[in-house]
């Protein structure tokens, strides 16, 4: 990496600087007993329905958003919802190996038809419910949690159920830390003017920790409409979201391939025609600004990133777009166009 990349020296992030909690309650020790500083806040249970191959599939439940997965061509394939028309997933976000993946917003849909590219094979897809499951409680804190004076909702606050991070009783991903190079910005491509964001996130956790078999949501944080930060990957239980104690970035998964040492911000919604809002930008910035300031990284330099797992070496911006290192349209042509600003707002003191 070059100089202006470079992590600067001594930058390891103190849990109690980079992010805390307004009343700095510590847990309570009592067997059994709710942690102090918490309180009891329930959410939907997330429930869904699978289905393989392109037949006609039939749900219990209203659908929140339909996942779908299968290994060919990345392209060309197409859903449709109860007795509507036709249409085309595009390719969203999300990047598997060997095939192609999208999520789709179901509009409560019960009944739903999949078309998979020509020769495609393995198809595979789970009508996903956010809203209307049965209630689950989470222990949320009882002051709002922040990122060194920018407020975000943990995990427990959007409703995150910790257990779709294990498989067959084990982790499915475990967790690995590796210093901060790159921040990488996507869109969800879900719709927008999205009447509840924090169940889109638990839509999307759904899919990529279980349908994809990632072990958890593929993003660092994520940002909706009115601004509202979330945060993503699950990093440890010292209430530092993204980082380790010793300032190390959790690897999540939403840029296959240079993914370590990336650290990613989604903004929720479709970025493509219509520009973020003012709210969700200036988040961005916000939270952008903080962390490359901690890290001391440029929000304006050039780099070259050098993944610490396999050593790939790719030249690229400290800020970047998800296209900057693969072939999709994320984060969407708008967002694509602001990111110079960005950057520039960023780096502003």
């Amino acid at each position: 990496m070059g100089a202006a990349g470079a992590v600067a020296a001594g930058a390891a992030l103190a849990p109690v600087v980079f992010a805390a909690t307004d009343s700095g309650a510590t847990p309570d020790t009592t067997p059994d007993a709710a942690p102090a500083g918490t309180k009891p806040e329930t959410f939907p249970a997330t429930r869904t329905a699978t289905a393989t191959g392109t037949a006609p599939a039939t749900t219990a439940f209203a659908a929140s958003y339909v996942g779908l997965r299968w290994t060919g061509d990345r392209d060309g394939a197409g859903i449709r919802l109860a007795d509507g028309d036709w249409q085309r997933t595009g390719t969203g976000c999300a990047t598997v190996d060997g095939g192609g993946t999208a999520l789709v917003a179901a509009d409560e849909a019960t009944r739903y038809e999949v078309k998979a590219p020509a020769g495609a094979t393995d198809v595979r897809s789970v009508a996903i419910d956010c809203t209307r499951g049965p209630d689950h409680t989470f222990h949320v804190p009882s002051e709002a949690t922040r990122v060194r004076g920018v407020g975000y909702l943990s995990r427990p606050a959007w409703g995150a159920d910790e257990s779709k991070r294990y498989k067959d009783g084990k982790v499915n991903s475990p967790e690995a830390y590796y210093p901060l190079q790159s921040i990488t910005v996507h869109h969800t491509d879900t719709p927008n003017a999205d009447p509840d964001p924090a169940a889109t996130v638990r839509g999307i956790y759904e899919y990529h920790a279980i349908t994809l078999d990632w072990g958890d949501i593929g993003y660092h944080f994520l940002i909706d409409e009115a601004g509202t930060v979330y945060e993503g990957r699950y990093s440890g239980d010292d209430l530092v979201p993204a980082f380790d104690k010793n300032g190390n970035l959790v690897t999540a998964f939403h840029t296959a391939g240079f993914n370590s040492g990336n650290l990613g911000i989604a903004l929720i919604g479709n970025l493509v025609a219509q520009p973020p809002t003012d709210a969700a930008k200036a988040s961005l910035t916000r939270l952008i600004k903080v962390i490359t300031r901690f890290k001391g990284l440029d929000p304006q330099a050039k780099i070259t990133y050098t993944n610490p797992v396999n050593g790939v070496k790719k030249d690229n911006e400290t800020i970047t777009g998800h296209r900057d290192w693969l072939q999709t349209d994320c984060p969407g042509q708008t967002m694509y166009d602001l990111l110079a600003d960005v950057r520039s707002s960023a780096a502003t003191p």
